[in-house]
């Protein structure tokens, strides 16, 4: 049953697929001037509007729409006109009815392919991850003593290496986040860090907050949890804080993850003051929150960062996967002792530690000069700049805003085609991932994101490829297609 007062939001746990509500209010402001003009198909042109929002994420697959009188109420037309426009998107499976249920939000799917053979030929666009930061070599060979020193030990570090700890401690604290190495858990990347943190916090049924669109990979850690997704649909400068206070007064999320530092997939930084309002909030509903700081090294921008976030229930994710090298898999938690310490004994159900030898080569890299982390900074700029001029050469009707750090674009497409595209593309030698697989409940359909990992010859050749595999979807008017299960990371 529904609470006799409609608010934006209400996130719940059913068996009816409803994950959020929309009021009649905030679903005319999403629709703005969805006539168009001169046209006299008034129930057309809503399920035109309506099908837009959903497919492109700002409607969630899942959430529950308004009764039709009120919303006939806020759009100042008639039921009819709105009667006939669900009708049109149940037709096409974009809405779901159910006596006494309602009607809600949905995005049709298919089954999915298995993966694909690679193709040697094939630019993969799919992951956005740099090959090894200089001096990684180096580094492996100048801890080769410390190795054989640890080889009378027996190797377990259950909370992590000291001499890593430390180095990560220093970084927190030089960051304006005083840290010791108590506060540290060294994992086996950041995705077992959240994996973690989700046995930890929730269990099945439970609601996590995240945006939309989010990191896949956490997406699927979220639903191994057997916990349930509740998406705050980003705006276009950056985050809904709006509409993730909402959520966290009615959804009572049990965990919070966001990705505040040059997010994935859409470039965004989140600053000093939303940074404070978001804590606050999230200090008020007492709920911890992981905020992955994968792509934190990665700024581009040389001017002064926003400030750390801090809390008793904060937990920052790390990772070098980005930053130094994927082929380490190593990651961490900061948080306070308590929640380390109860992390650590949660940890023996996954596993009693990283390898040794890795976390000596990481902590020697940290405490290196910052000279290859500079240059692994320019790189990805001109790579960036590369990209973006490839894209306003092969593909000038497509929108994106400019990181300033990060390793990809997050581009608007003229229609609503992506996995259309990437489903084409690999036709054409090039994977790449669909917005889709960055949402929740599926939708994003006219997002694609698109990295700059790659050298600025074969950035400029992958472009041309998505371009030509974009005029093909065209030109054919084809349905979407299978993606297949293309790795994302």
């Amino acid at each position: 049953m529904w609470p006799s007062k409609r608010t934006d939001w209400l996130a719940i746990n059913s068996q009816s697929t409803i994950i959020g509500l929309v009021n009649a209010r905030r679903l005319a402001q999403l629709l703005g001037t969805w006539r168009r003009h001169g046209s006299r198909q008034g129930a057309a042109d809503l399920a035109a509007g309506l099908r837009l929002l959903i497919l492109d994420g700002r409607v969630p697959s899942g959430t529950a729409l308004p009764p039709e009188r009120e919303v006939a109420a806020a759009l100042d037309v008639s039921r009819t006109m709105v009667a006939s426009a669900w009708e049109r998107l149940r037709t096409d499976g974009l809405v779901v009815s159910r006596r006494g249920a309602g009607s809600w939000a949905a995005i049709p799917t298919t089954g999915r392919a298995h993966e694909l053979p690679a193709d040697p030929t094939t630019i993969d666009l799919a992951r956005a991850v740099p090959p090894a930061i200089a001096g990684v070599a180096a580094a492996a060979e100048a801890v080769l003593p410390k190795l054989a020193g640890e080889l009378t030990s027996h190797g377990y570090y259950e909370q992590g290496h000291p001499d890593l700890r430390e180095q990560l401690a220093r970084r927190y604290t030089e960051r304006g986040l005083p840290t010791t190495p108590n506060q540290i858990l060294v994992t086996n990347g950041a995705h077992i860090a959240l994996a973690l943190i989700l046995r930890h916090f929730v269990g099945p049924g439970d609601r996590v907050l995240v945006e939309q669109p989010t990191y896949p990979n956490a997406l699927d850690a979220i639903r191994a949890a057997h916990a349930t997704p509740v998406p705050v649909a980003m705006a276009d400068d950056g985050w809904d804080l709006d509409g993730v206070e909402a959520t966290l007064r009615q959804a009572a999320p049990r965990l919070a993850y966001l990705i505040v530092d040059f997010h994935n997939p859409t470039g965004h930084r989140l600053d000093t003051a939303g940074r404070r309002r978001l804590a606050a909030a999230l200090r008020r509903a007492r709920t911890p929150v992981v905020i992955d700081e994968t792509n934190l090294e990665l700024d581009f921008s040389g001017v002064m960062p926003p400030e750390p976030f801090s809390g008793d229930l904060v937990l920052a994710t790390g990772s070098a996967g980005k930053s130094h090298w994927g082929g380490l898999r190593l990651g961490w938690v900061r948080a306070s002792e308590e929640l380390i310490s109860r992390l650590t004994v949660a940890r023996r159900g996954l596993d009693l530690g990283s390898p040794v030898f890795e976390q000596l080569v990481l902590a020697q890299l940290l405490a290196a000069p910052p000279d290859a982390m500079l240059a692994r900074r320019a790189s990805l700029a001109e790579g960036r700049d590369a990209l973006v001029a490839a894209i306003r050469q092969h593909c000038p009707s497509w929108r994106f805003t400019v990181p300033d750090g990060g390793l990809s674009l997050w581009c608007e497409l003229p229609a609503a085609a992506s996995t259309r595209i990437a489903a084409v593309a690999q036709n054409f030698g090039v994977r790449v991932a669909p917005g889709s697989v960055f949402a929740p409940h599926g939708g994003l359909e006219r997002w694609l994101r698109v990295p700059y990992t790659h050298p600025v010859g074969q950035l400029s050749e992958a472009t041309r490829r998505l371009a030509a595999a974009a005029a093909s979807v065209a030109e054919s008017g084809a349905p979407i297609a299978d993606n297949g299960l293309i790795p994302v990371t």
